[in-house]
């Protein structure tokens, strides 16, 4: 087995930069401090650094070997598939649940994170056509 030095190095440096966004995504994963946060760090580590991490795999036993290593093509497409869409499921899920967010977020879900609806009452629950005028003399143009 005769790897060029030039294909070796791409190797090793696409399998360091795989384990240490990796390890930064867990890192993220242990440190954040709510679950939305939570939930963005091992996403893009997953992607980058799985993928990373296959690519140089795939360079190297496609070198090594008869011709590309069809198992790390398949991981790696079957990783940047469903990687994003799994997190968009568990956000939305979180979102229908009303999962809290860190005192710190700028800017929340939704404004009434804390407050839940009001309830309407029965003068605002009508059809808004059919409501009198706001100001005594001004003309609706609902017949």
């Amino acid at each position: 087995m005769n790897i060029p030095l030039w294909l070796d190095a791409l190797i090793a440096a696409l399998l360091l930069i795989g384990a240490v966004v990796a390890t930064l995504g867990s890192v993220g994963l242990a440190r954040m401090p709510d679950f939305y946060m939570r939930l963005h760090g091992p996403t893009k580590a997953s992607t980058l650094g799985v993928g990373c991490t296959m690519l140089g795999s795939l360079l190297y036993f496609s070198a090594a070997g008869k011709g590309i290593s069809v198992q790390e093509v398949l991981i790696t497409v079957f990783l940047f598939v469903t990687a994003p869409v799994s997190a968009h499921v568990m956000a939305r899920a979180a979102l229908h649940r009303r999962v809290a967010c860190s005192a710190h977020t700028r800017h929340p879900p939704w404004p009434e994170m804390d407050h839940p609806p009001e309830t309407p009452s029965p003068a605002t629950r009508g059809d808004a056509r059919h409501a009198p005028p706001s100001t005594p003399g001004e003309v609706s143009d609902t017949p």
